[in-house]
């Protein structure tokens, strides 16, 4: 696919820099978001225009991403909105899902998209805030070969680690077993530091010893001092989304019929938490909601 027009929707925190890296890679995007103030920030971004409705995408744009919360609002504007995109798109267009949706149900769009001769690729995203801006996102893509390969491009302007793990749905599958792991990996540091802050110890030291040595993940390396310690809860990722990702984790895993009494616990735990804390709270607060308990 030579030089796409690319069309982007939902430009959040992490939408805002994926599509600036896909300016810099010299890509031309139109954009929409159901909050036409987020366009100010890219107004003077050449090759960038704003759209007033969705539907306008399907359009002009050779190539969909959309960037959004979970699948229900993907299925909507998909299937069930007046502006249902996959009824407006054709055939030598593909869609992209780099949202945080459902493997299962992004295998039954694949299957739908399919049957009206629409490529559909679901490429969920993990790094972060930080990763997204400098365009080292790791990209977890499922979806035909032909389809993958062709989009690579524009996947190597936002990411650095690209790993095509299956078939259609297999790239949402992935990136909730990792949100479950790494939200298992958050819940266990803050129980550790504040057990080790009750017997006396300077946290600042536990985590020292943690990133030398194997308890070393990306919660010690990347969250502990920044977000944790610091107190300031701000790493760009909500609480209630890793909730959510930890669900569909555990639905999926509970669909599979393999063990899930560890990923039982945690999702509890996080539910708990996003319950107790102020609504918009960051995922990191989970350590303020452990020093409570």
């Amino acid at each position: 696919m030579a030089n796409p027009h690319i069309g982007f929707i939902g430009i959040g925190q992490m939408g805002m820099p994926m599509i600036r890296n896909l300016l810099q890679a010299n890509f031309s995007v139109t954009g929409f978001d159901l909050n036409p103030l987020v366009a100010q920030e890219l107004k003077n971004e050449a090759h960038f225009e704003m759209a007033a409705r969705a539907i306008t995408l399907t359009k002009k744009c050779d190539v969909i991403i959309l960037m959004l919360p979970d699948s229900n609002i993907v299925d909507r504007l998909l299937w069930d909105s007046d502006d249902a995109l996959a009824k407006a798109m054709n055939t030598k267009q593909t869609l992209i899902d780099m949202s945080s949706s459902d493997p299962v149900r992004s295998r039954t769009n694949f299957d739908r998209m399919a049957q009206l001769g629409i490529s559909f690729i679901d490429a969920p995203v993990s790094g972060g805030v930080r990763r997204a801006k400098d365009g080292s996102l790791s990209i977890m893509i499922g979806g035909l070969t032909p389809a993958v390969e062709s989009v690579q491009p524009i996947f190597k302007a936002m990411g650095k680690t690209l790993v095509h793990v299956g078939a259609a749905g297999a790239g949402h599958a992935v990136k909730a077993l990792n949100n479950y792991v790494s939200a298992s990996g958050l819940l266990a540091v803050c129980e550790a530091l504040i057990a080790a802050e009750k017997f006396g110890i300077d946290p600042h030291l536990v985590n020292q010893v943690f990133n030398a040595s194997t308890g070393k993940n990306n919660t010690t390396d990347v969250k502990v001092e920044n977000f944790m310690l610091s107190g300031t809860f701000n790493s760009g990722f909500s609480l209630a989304l890793m909730r959510k990702d930890l669900q569909t984790a555990l639905d999926f895993i509970t669909r599979m019929e393999t063990p899930k009494t560890f990923a039982d616990a945690c999702t509890q735990t996080w539910t708990q938490a996003e319950k107790t804390l102020d609504k918009g709270a960051d995922h990191t607060a989970m350590y303020a909601f452990t020093q409570k308990k």
